[in-house]
């Protein structure tokens, strides 16, 4: 369990915002801290992980005490057992992939964890490669890699997979479920994909203007009503064409296009671009806007 309440003055483009955080988050949930630019995303994930200072406020996990403000309790970086991984993998370009690893190992630790990250990233083959010899997506496994070095109790991810292209995409997303679960991860991750979001977390908390203001599973957050379809897709409306007297929606879902028969009164709201939900009820489709 995660308990987080802190209050931090930070500078926006409109000027001076409180961050002004309350929650708590379940040991072993994915939780997604989803909002605009700006709103205190990474900063939260920054003061969690002891790299930025709050004004006041309170962090405690598995009832252990990380800061204490009033207390003067404050548990430096390295003695908070997180995993912290970039957008920009922050590699060391002069290292091959195990020297990048073996770097990250405490003194005295079992370089075993080396070895069993190695193969459950698929890195084996690569081990020996610099990271400028790598493709992006490749980086951003041996950088999820170093981060479970010295077998983290918490995993942050800083928006990790939002520079890679759609079908590493969800192979990556893949790697990191596979993480979470095998190594009993709490997870926060900081991402603006939708459709990143129904497929990794059990949490959203949404940050506006430095606030909590919405908090629930995706399909509350994110959902313009709620179904009890047998499967749930978030998808992008390519395009809206009438045949007859119906109209066929194209959607595209990870990298495959569904295409869904809709009456023309379901289709009044949709417009090209949106992020939808196509689930099912009764074998009938059903498009949902989101939020």
């Amino acid at each position: 369990m995660i308990e987080f309440k802190i209050s931090k003055k930070l500078q926006s483009a409109s000027g001076e915002m409180i961050l002004d955080l309350d929650f708590q988050v379940k040991e072993n949930d994915f939780v997604t801290l989803y909002g605009a630019s700006g709103s205190g995303k990474t900063t939260t994930l920054q003061l969690l992980s002891g790299l930025m200072n709050p004004e006041a406020g309170i962090i405690k996990v598995k009832d252990f005490l990380w800061l204490d403000t009033h207390s003067k309790i404050n548990l430096p970086p390295q003695k908070r057992k997180i995993g912290y991984v970039f957008q920009d993998y922050a590699l060391f370009p002069n290292m091959s992939v195990r020297e990048n690893l073996d770097f990250a190992l405490e003194k005295g630790q079992d370089k075993t964890i080396v070895d069993e990250l190695l193969q459950t990233m698929e890195l084996v083959s690569l081990q020996h490669q610099k990271p400028n010899q790598l493709s992006g997506g490749q980086q951003q496994r041996v950088a999820l890699a170093r981060a479970l070095v010295r077998q983290p109790d918490i995993l942050l991810l800083d928006e990790p997979l939002s520079a890679i292209d759609t079908e590493m995409r969800l192979k990556l997303q893949d790697y990191l479920l596979e993480a979470h679960r095998k190594y009993k991860l709490t997870t926060i991750l900081v991402s603006h994909d939708i459709s990143e979001i129904y497929k990794l977390s059990d949490q959203v908390l949404v940050i506006e203007n430095g606030t909590i203001t919405k908090q629930g599973t995706p399909s509350e957050i994110f959902s313009s009503h709620s179904n009890s379809g047998k499967f749930q897709f978030i998808g992008e409306i390519l395009k809206i064409e009438k045949e007859n007297f119906i109209y066929i929606v194209s959607v595209l879902i990870g990298t495959n296009i569904v295409k869904v028969v809709a009456m023309e009164e379901e289709t009044e709201a949709l417009r090209i671009g949106e992020k939808i939900v196509v689930s099912s009820k009764a074998f009938n489709p059903i498009l949902s806007k989101l939020a």
